[in-house]
């Protein structure tokens, strides 16, 4: 075992990687403050739904996030460049975290994977070559890794599409109920609209992508089949990131090819050169792999499986979605109203909560159970010390089929409680 990961390799694939991240970062910054991302989900919103127990965490005042977001900008470059490198890749994940965990109203599964990925990044040597830290002699050059470091995103990127493809396994994937739908929203071009609406087309796309996330990892593994896995690789992100508008997360996926080529062959192709390596072990990170890499795997292999012990359809109570790839499987639309009673009075209202929400949180609050529980907890804080109760009638239909209750009518919502592990009673299983 110890031959298998602590062998010394070529460094160019995690330089390269370091690179590409660090680019990345700053493009992902650019892109969220040009596109208006920032105003529409940080700034214009009242509050944001944060992750339940960050209550604390919500967006600075007034432009405060586009600062933010330009200090964001600042590491990447700096990771990029190899510049203070620990010193930006500890501040890119700290301010990754605070704008991951402090609103939830847009869903990146990229932003998971970015802060995963940064994490483990801060103990790596990202810049012991081709790097400022180098070339000022703030870091020892060094053009040699232990070959755990490969293997771990490796596995990485495996745990992710293999997830990815087991979600895809159900009925209106598999018969391309869902992707139909996906493929009619991107467009409004007329002739794109007709080929996506053909048959052949949308069950085609609904298998590629099953196909690509089930088998994209060993064909890469596999030298023989490599090249062509990378060819179809480009072309799947490339479609992906025109039509589907996932920011960077197609590139970001393109970015872990460098670990499946020889580390040689990718210090020529990139820095067109060749370097000695000695034949002993590299031990670097020993301590590092059995006590925060391994632990790290197993919790990434565990995570996503937590969705089989909750009780019913992940799909409906969104129970265990979150942070187990379940990337772009279903479309959602529900019908919320929110009725206030005050027990003292019997008196009865409907609370008018669209004059509170921007757009996207209404329409998230809708089909969400966990932003409607925080939802209701404000409420009930803002009716401060009145004796109330709080009725919900929300109806949502998964993928165009017909709506069906996803609340409790009869469960008093100011008093529910938050189950964090098991399923949520107040959420009506079908």
């Amino acid at each position: 075992m110890n031959k298998l990961l602590f062998k010394n390799i070529d460094g160019a694939a995690l330089i390269i990687f370091r690179i590409s991240l660090g680019f990345l970062i700053v493009c992902e910054s650019l892109l969220a403050i040009l596109h208006g991302w920032i105003k529409a989900i940080l700034i214009e919103p009242k509050f944001t739904f944060n992750f339940i127990g960050f209550d604390w965490l919500q967006p600075l005042p007034g432009n405060g996030m586009y600062y933010y977001f330009g200090l964001i900008g600042l590491t990447g470059l700096g990771i990029m460049l190899g510049l203070r490198y620990r010193i930006n890749i500890i501040l890119f994940t700290i301010l990754l975290s605070g704008v991951y965990f402090m609103q939830k109203e847009v869903y990146y599964n990229h932003y998971y994977l970015l802060l995963v990925i940064s994490f483990i990044m801060i103990f790596l040597p990202a810049n012991q070559e081709k790097s400022l830290d180098a070339k000022f002699g703030y870091v020892k050059k060094k053009n040699t890794i232990p070959q755990w470091i490969v293997i771990l995103f490796i596995l990485l990127i495996g745990i992710v599409y293999t997830y990815a493809a087991i979600a895809k396994f159900y009925p209106d994937w598999l018969d391309g109920t869902f992707t139909k739908i996906l493929l009619q929203r991107i467009t409004v071009r007329p002739y794109l609209l007709e080929l996506f609406s053909q048959k052949w087309f949308y069950i085609s796309f609904a298998y590629a992508g099953l196909l690509f996330d089930l088998f994209i990892v060993p064909l890469l593994l596999y030298k023989r089949t490599r090249n062509f896995a990378l060819v179809i690789s480009i072309f799947f992100h490339l479609f992906n990131s025109y039509t589907l508008r996932i920011g960077i997360f197609p590139y970001m996926a393109l970015s872990f090819s460098v670990f499946f080529y020889e580390s040689e062959r990718i210090r020529q192709l990139f820095f067109k050169e060749k370097i000695e390596i000695d034949n002993n072990l590299n031990y670097f990170g020993k301590r590092l792999v059995h006590y925060f890499i391994i632990p790290l795997l197993i919790v990434q292999l565990l995570l996503p499986l937590r969705h089989y012990f909750i009780k019913g359809d992940v799909l409906w109570t969104e129970e265990g979605h979150r942070l187990s790839w379940r990337v772009m499987l279903r479309e959602r639309t529900g019908k919320l109203n929110i009725k206030i009673v005050d027990n003292i009075t019997k008196k009865e209202s409907f609370y008018d909560y669209h004059k509170k929400l921007t757009y996207i949180q209404a329409k998230q609050l809708a089909v969400c159970p966990d932003l409607l529980w925080q939802y209701c907890q404000r409420i009930k804080k803002e009716y401060n010390e009145k004796d109330i109760s709080i009725y919900i009638d929300c109806k949502n239909s998964i993928n165009d089929k017909p709506a069906q209750i996803l609340i409790d009518p009869s469960c008093d919502m100011a008093k529910a409680k938050w189950n964090y592990l098991w399923h949520n009673e107040w959420i009506v299983l079908h």
